[in-house]
């Protein structure tokens, strides 16, 4: 993406509960899944992500099965929510280079019940953030979004690109 040729490694880490905002958890989590692959990057920097998505102070996470799915959905309908993107970078050789998290808003249409329970059963909500990916089915279910589509979508692209950028810049 963005023309920066990449590989993808699993961090393979298992997401807890933490305490703190969902700015703090999507940074922390994002962070640990850069740590957590360093060692296989051969020198090169290690680009971790996480996304949250919360409304009215609840943390919407990967939901645990169809059921907390549409519960979530529901919840969802109609209403403006927040994804959170969390993004860290890491050199093996010296840590943390640096860290941000992204937020955008996106407001849902109203959804049928059966709306619903057409699109849990396309099994994609499953292993999202929130029960929808903007990317696939769950575009049909966004009415209106503010900010990055790409964060949405898991990584905030734009600002990544421009926060690497400036600092290979300074010489970081």
């Amino acid at each position: 993406m963005a023309g920066i040729p990449f590989v993808q490694i699993p961090g393979g880490i298992e997401e807890t509960d933490m305490e703190g905002g969902p700015e703090e958890v999507v940074v922390h989590w994002a962070a640990r899944k850069a740590g957590s692959v360093g060692e296989l990057s051969k020198g090169r920097p290690v680009l971790g992500a996480d996304t949250m998505v919360a409304m009215e102070d609840h943390l919407l996470g990967k939901p645990r099965d169809p059921g907390e799915a549409s519960e979530m959905l529901g919840r969802l309908s109609g209403k403006w929510h927040s994804v959170f993107g969390g993004v860290a970078l890491m050199w093996p050789e010296r840590g943390l280079d640096f860290s941000f998290c992204e937020e955008t808003r996106v407001k849902f249409r109203e959804l049928t019940p059966d709306e619903i329970r057409a699109y849990v059963n396309t099994g994609e909500p499953l292993d999202k953030a929130g029960a929808y990916g903007i990317q696939g089915f769950g575009c049909v279910l966004v009415e209106s979004i503010r900010g990055c589509y790409f964060n949405v979508m898991g990584l905030p692209v734009s600002r990544f690109v421009h926060e690497f950028r400036d600092r290979l810049l300074k010489g970081h």
